[in-house]
């Protein structure tokens, strides 16, 4: 019989070695003792979409940022007239969220703040939008003269002789201060344009719905697809520089890109290599400061720092352009079948109502590229500078003793790590040995070990007992959530458990091999023509995209990132499954169809691991 709740908080068994996780974190986000009557009573779904592994202490930043963020500008800077902010916690290690209702009667009053407020967006988008991107640039700027030097024996002279007064500490403190503040301005900044990008096109959405009431989810999202992102752009650069690679006559000197300075130098010493050396170094500024991650871990790993990574994607794409495949996202293909779409529809309205229908539309295309756009601008590349300066910082506290090892700054809280300097600078300042050496290696590793812990278990889909009904937009364009989803993440005999169900988010029907990947450091595993199955994928998978036949995940609606990035690389995906990360075995036959958000285990028997090239399936 299905289920009608899910597990509460405090129904989950803590791992063997993880006992007292809940205080390596700040209070504010366990489930606190004496609020469990009220956190019981509400839903709570894990967004492991953007957290798909266990925070080490200070890597919360990114969650407690963009959750709070993202909240205000719905509740406090437009009003949304029928969505606030989100709630959320972290328990065992792991993100969990729970939307907060508008009362019923508030509604009305809100109305009219946010049609001033969105209104005035919407009549300035470019030029406020033109203003958004030299705020981030600025930012950006400023991260990067962000410096954390070794404190000096003793004052220079100059400050002396200057009467300064001041001991050079507190440029320590200040960067790191403003180190700070520059993430959480980054995310204010992340939130200004995101909640609009998606009101507009909910907005065409919902009428869509009621001038056409049987008109398909991904007719509607094939309206605006096809458009020109900036965050396929680094992919983009790729393909290029695999196509020049292969103009200059340079394919033999990719061998073994894992070797990146040896790749490089083959390359300068071919003829023309230059050429190609300095294409390749024109990208890096911007488009290096892409992760394989999402950005939201210290762990995440940038092509700026690990040029193997795009080498390896360069050499693939040089083999497949050498096989005589097509490496470019089929841009003609989508425009086609958006605009025969948008014919189609246009064609069963006229009068007031096409008005309607094409200054929404409009609206929709206009706002909707910032979806994706604003992830390179804060996730990539803002992020990609943070997390280089905190492990510069963290470089320097190792040298002073405080921590064995270059990570051992993710496992301090920010809050914590502001007292660590403090100690820093006081024991410089009056000659005495800091206390820190003392006490963070053994609390650093006393953490590494509950965090450890808390990996070896998986968080749950979601907490207590849903509502009735799921309402909340957001949840459900974003996340995958929907009334009917959660009632079959709760069904325990859907499908015998050989079929899953989900989100329709890209359409089509294939047959193919599993590809199960469960880190980013495993996509070089991905084979020609296998399905991907991941918790989630990130936007910065352009490159495996363009050599898999699908994509199903666990979380994620018609808006998140992998049904977007699948649509415009025309791939079915199947989003919000659950369970299929879990579920499915790499080697395994699947059938996944896009269209009617259904995936099928045809076989359950895995193949052997080298017997999946070239064992992948039927076509398309």
């Amino acid at each position: 019989m299905p289920l009608s709740s899910f597990p509460k908080p405090s129904d989950l068994t803590v791992p063997a070695g993880a006992e007292g996780w809940e205080k390596i974190y700040p209070y504010y986000l366990a489930f606190q003792p004496d609020q469990l009557s009220g956190d019981d009573d509400k839903f709570w779904f894990c967004d492991s979409q953007h957290w798909p592994t266990v925070f080490r202490p200070f890597e919360t930043i990114t969650g407690e940022y963009s959750v709070k963020c993202l909240g205000q500008f719905n509740a406090r800077h437009l009003l949304i007239p029928n969505a606030n902010g989100i709630e959320f916690r972290v328990h065992l290690g792991y993100l969990y969220m729970s939307p907060i209702p508008v009362p019923a009667e508030k509604i009305a009053d809100r109305v009219p703040h946010f049609e001033e407020r969105a209104g005035y967006y919407f009549q300035n988008w470019q030029p406020l939008l033109d203003k958004w991107y030299g705020k981030v640039k600025d930012t950006i700027r400023e991260l990067e003269g962000l410096t954390f030097d070794k404190l000096p024996d003793m004052v220079p002279i100059e400050d002396i002789r200057s009467g300064k007064s001041k001991d050079g500490s507190e440029v320590l403190l200040e960067n790191y201060d403003r180190l700070i503040l520059l993430c959480y301005q980054a995310y204010q900044y992340h939130f200004e344009f995101l909640n609009l990008g998606y009101i507009a096109y909910l907005d065409f959405f919902t009428f869509c719905k009621q001038v056409f009431p049987d008109i398909p989810e991904q007719s509607i999202a094939a309206m605006v697809q096809g458009v020109d992102m900036e965050l396929f752009r680094p992919d983009d650069e790729l393909k290029k520089l695999a196509i020049l690679a292969r103009e200059l006559g340079l394919e033999s000197a990719f061998g073994n890109t894992a070797d990146v300075e040896g790749t490089l130098g083959a390359i300068r010493g071919l003829p023309r290599g230059d050429e190609w050396i300095a294409a390749y170094e024109g990208a890096h500024d911007p488009w290096f400061n892409f992760t394989v991650g999402n950005g939201m871990y210290g762990h995440d790993k940038y092509w700026i720092e690990h040029q193997g990574i795009p080498l390896g994607y360069i050499r693939d794409y040089i083999q497949r352009l050498a096989n005589g495949h097509e490496i470019r996202r089929p841009i003609e293909d989508l425009i086609a079948e958006r605009e025969r779409i948008k014919t189609e529809y246009r064609e069963l309205l006229e009068g007031e109502a096409l008005d309607t229908f094409n200054a929404k539309l409009a609206l929709a295309e206009t706002a909707y590229p910032y979806v994706e756009n604003h992830n390179f601008y804060i996730e990539h590349w803002t992020m990609s500078v943070f997390w280089r300066k905190v492990r510069e910082l963290s470089r320097m506290l190792k040298e002073e003793g405080f921590w064995p090892d270059e990570d051992g700054i993710f496992y301090l809280g920010r809050n914590e790590l502001r007292d660590a300097l403090f100690d820093l600078v006081t024991g410089w300042g009056v000659g005495a040995e800091p206390v820190g050496p003392s006490y963070w290696p053994a609390e650093v590793e006393r953490r590494r070990g509950i965090v450890d812990a808390l990996k070896t278990q998986r968080p749950q889909i979601a907490l207590n007992t849903p509502p009735v009904e799921i309402t909340e937009p957001f949840t459900s364009m974003l996340y995958g959530i929907t009334t009917e989803q959660v009632n079959t993440w709760l069904s325990d005999d859907e499908g015998g458990g050989n079929v899953l169900r989900g989100m329709a988010a890209s359409p089509g029907a294939v047959e193919g091999r599993a590809r199960v990947i469960s880190s980013p450091d495993e996509l070089d595993q991905v084979q020609e023509g296998e399905i991907l199955v991941a918790s989630v994928t990130a936007p910065s998978w352009g490159p495996i995209f363009g050599k898999i036949k699908a994509t199903v995940t666990d979380i994620g609606g018609m808006m998140s990132h992998a049904a977007i990035v699948c649509r415009e690389y025309n791939l079915p995906a199947v989003t919000g499954t659950g369970t299929a990360s879990t579920t499915i075995r790499t080697g395994q036959l699947l059938r996944v169809d896009g269209s009617t958000g259904v995936v099928e285990i045809v076989d359950e028997t895995a193949a052997p691991e080298d017997a999946l090239v070239g064992a992948h399936g039927h076509g398309r």
